[in-house]
């Protein structure tokens, strides 16, 4: 089986309670808002680690689909809002919310797929598992939101700061990317009945894999074909983007190179993106940030073989795989 099959396993029932939920949104323009992205496609991997990560301890698909529609739909959220902070056009091909419905709506939107996912996780049903585990699962998803809002946060304040640290770095995209991501895989584990012990294996395996995630998009940005990123190559230099890169480069960097690299992160340049590129290659950074997207997946796989072998754990196995195997 290929990942895409594996996702695709649980697509059409997490559709089913997405359109449920955002059905009822009123006025038409709103509820069509809030649709869009969501229309246009996705892997839907976070929804699907939600419910692999309960069957993984032994529940069912029923107990976690309303949170892994959930988690769907904070995921849509943040990217419409990131859109209108970055002034991206274009999303999964179509033109970006704000764009076609102006800001004012698109930031409604965001606002009501935030708070559609709260009553969705609270729609549990409730005649199989207690209270108390929809509960924890609702207080994680609660507490990835507030983690998202503060990565978003530092990443903003990252820029024009050619002095931070990797630790600060890898703390602002676990907030950033990794939360949500963990966030899917531990409220599953808590619907699916989890021990302790399994709940904390299954959560930094989540953890793990949305570093990778996130590290892998950097890499992308400087090793891809433009065909295949679906952007120029180097956008992120070109913007001037704190990346694991550029923060292992500047910590290793001549004072010359540094203050080069400095100067054409500033100038935003695209003529500048190959001379970038070749001090990251001087400093070992591309290969450096790389190693450590391959030794978080490998942490993560090697937590799952804690937990009994079974097929969702081979599902998880193979999606942290995935995160270093995409192309975009």
């Amino acid at each position: 089986m290929e990942v895409v099959d594996i996702l695709k396993k649980y697509s059409k029932d997490i559709d089913v309670e997405i359109k449920n939920s955002l059905g009822t949104v009123d006025p038409e323009e709103l509820q069509k808002s809030t649709q869009h992205l969501i229309k246009a496609g996705g892997k839907k991997i976070r929804p699907s680690l939600v419910v692999l990560s309960s069957e993984a301890v032994g529940g069912t698909v029923e107990v976690a689909i309303k949170t892994a529609a959930a988690v769907e739909l904070i995921h849509t959220f943040s990217l419409i809002h990131d859109d209108i902070m970055d002034k991206d056009e274009m999303r999964r091909g179509e033109p970006s919310v704000h764009v076609l419905w102006g800001e004012s709506m698109a930031i409604l939107a965001g606002d009501t797929l935030f708070s559609k996912a709260f009553e969705t996780v609270l729609e549990t049903p409730v005649n199989s598992i207690s209270y108390e585990r929809v509960l924890n699962a609702l207080k994680t998803v609660v507490d990835s939101c507030i983690k998202i809002c503060e990565g978003q946060a530092s990443d903003m304040c990252f820029e024009g700061n050619f002095e931070v640290n990797e630790e600060e770095y890898m703390n602002m995209i676990y907030k950033k990317t990794g939360a949500l991501i963990a966030a899917a895989t531990r409220s599953g584990a808590i619907l699916g009945g989890g021990n302790p012990e399994e709940v904390e294996i299954l959560t930094e395996y989540g953890r793990l894999i949305g570093l990778a995630f996130q590290i892998q998009d950097d890499y992308l940005d400087v090793i891809s074909e433009e065909e295949n990123l679906g952007k120029p190559v180097g956008s992120d230099i070109v913007e001037g983007k704190m990346t694991l890169m550029v923060v292992h480069a500047l910590s290793n960097a001549s004072d010359e190179d540094k203050e080069e690299l400095i100067s054409i992160l500033k100038d935003g340049e695209d003529t500048d993106v190959d001379r970038a590129i070749e001090l990251f290659e001087k400093y070992g950074s591309i290969k450096y940030a790389r190693d450590i997207a391959i030794r978080s997946v490998d942490n993560a796989k090697n937590l799952l073989e804690t937990l009994d072998e079974s097929e969702a754990t081979v599902s998880l196995a193979m999606i942290a795989d995935y995160v270093l195997q995409r192309i975009h």
